[in-house]
């Protein structure tokens, strides 16, 4: 089983906050709902003033909203929701600049893999072109980018570009956990690390799938999650 370390305080409110969106959360609810996961009013207070300050929420009178980096959050979590039918073609960006800062490489790094692509070799990135949408970094200056179409097999490119038998191994105990934790702060914890984990899934067209794969029912279970805070939300916290 993974190892699931309990929230912190900031974890615990911008996971409610991640849930509610798009709506936004009462100073009153936030609290009565930290209560409810073990936080006190007194933390819950710090935890909203330090993610005001960091533009991880925003403050209208006295309701929080999502702030910019938050929603940056979230809008890669949504990513899936933006999948197409697939024509077999690959998204590709090859990196053409060389002696790069180290700090550069590792942003640009962290940049495509936020976007799903994964590494070829150095320097050359590729995904499936099947999300439907302008990719982010297609007017970055260090890059060429490409639709391709490999000769050979995709779901072998596929297996070469991510772990996929690991991640799905990695899914499935993060399911088995969260179906048998009872406890609401220890299972709003694991639905929370099983969101982060499905931040890293490769989002493969259907025809790439491996056999028993379990992204789609991954989500699934963590939609079902998210009703269960907004029924819990709605019943407890509002009043």
């Amino acid at each position: 089983m993974p190892d699931v370390r309990p929230l912190s305080a900031r974890s615990v409110i911008l996971s409610l906050m991640l849930g509610a969106h798009p709506r936004g959360m009462a100073a009153h609810e936030l609290t009565r709902a930290g209560e409810y996961f073990d936080v006190s009013p007194a933390t819950v207070r710090v935890a909203l003033t330090r993610a005001v300050a960091s533009d991880e929420l925003r403050r209208e009178d006295s309701t929080y909203f999502l702030g910019s980096r938050l929603l940056a959050r979230y809008e890669r979590q949504e990513q899936h929701a933006a999948e197409v039918a697939w024509d077999g073609s690959w998204e590709m960006a090859v990196v053409t600049a060389t002696s790069r800062p180290g700090g550069e490489r590792a942003s640009l790094r962290d940049a495509l893999a936020r976007q799903r692509l994964a590494e070829l070799r150095e320097g050359v990135w590729m995904r499936p072109a099947n999300l439907g949408r302008a990719p982010a970094y297609a007017d970055a200056a260090v890059l060429r980018t490409f639709r391709a179409t490999p000769h050979e097999d995709p779901a072998s490119l596929a297996a070469s570009l991510w772990d996929l038998p690991g991640w799905a191994a990695e899914t499935h105990a993060r399911l088995a956990l969260l179906e048998t934790t009872t406890e609401p702060a220890a299972r709003l914890a694991v639905a929370a690390h099983l969101v982060r984990h499905l931040a890293d899934d490769p989002l493969l067209p259907t025809e790439l799938w491996p056999s028993g794969w379990p992204s789609q029912h991954a989500r699934e279970v963590y939609a079902a999650y998210q009703r269960e805070l907004h029924t819990l939300s709605t019943r407890e916290f509002t009043a």
